[in-house]
C-alpha cells in the first residue's frame, strides 16, 4: 500500500539535557507520520470520530539506531501493509538530514466504537478508502 514521508526539525522541547531527541518523542513523530499518511488517502482522525470510530494504539515498537539532534530535519515515512481487519499496522523509519537511519517502529491500531468503547472491525467506509490507495 502507499507510504507517506514528512519532515520535522527537532526542536528544543524534544530533547534532553545532552541535545537528543528523547526516546518517547519517536512515538509523537510516528503519529505525525500517520495522521498526515491517513489525510493524503482522504481521512482524519476528527473525521473518523464523528462517523464513530476511535484508533487507540494497542502495540508499539521502536528500535533506536542512532540520536536524533536539536535543529536537526529529520524524515518520517510511515507505511502500510495490509488493509485493516480489527486492527491496523504501521510502520515507521526515521532518517537523520545526512541520511543516516535514527529509528524504525511500528504500531499497532484497533478500532472501537466511540460511545461503546468496545472493540469492533474497521468500518466499510474506511476499506473502501484504503482500497483506493496504491
Amino acid at each position: 500500500m502507499k507510504s507517506f514521508e514528512t519532515t520535522i526539525r527537532v526542536e528544543y522541547h524534544h530533547t534532553d539535557q545532552m541535545g537528543i531527541v528523547h526516546h518517547s518523542n519517536y512515538i509523537k513523530f510516528f503519529e505525525v507520520a500517520r495522521t498526515e499518511w491517513l489525510r493524503t488517502v482522504g481521512m482524519t482522525y476528527a473525521e473518523m470520530e464523528r462517523r464513530g470510530v476511535m484508533m487507540p494504539i494497542v502495540d508499539v515498537q521502536v528500535k533506536y539506531k542512532q540520536p536524533a539532534y536539536y535543529d536537526e530535519l529529520i524524515k518520517v515515512r510511515a507505511f502500510v501493509d495490509a488493509l485493516p481487519m480489527a486492527r491496523m499496522t504501521f510502520r515507521y523509519e526515521i532518517h537523520g538530514e545526512d541520511g543516516r537511519e535514527i529509528a524504525t517502529g511500528m504500531t499497532t491500531l484497533g478500532f472501537i466504537d466511540k460511545v461503546t468503547r468496545r472493540p469492533q472491525r474497521a468500518p466499510q467506509w474506511l476499506m473502501e478508502v484504503l482500497g483506493d490507495v496504491e
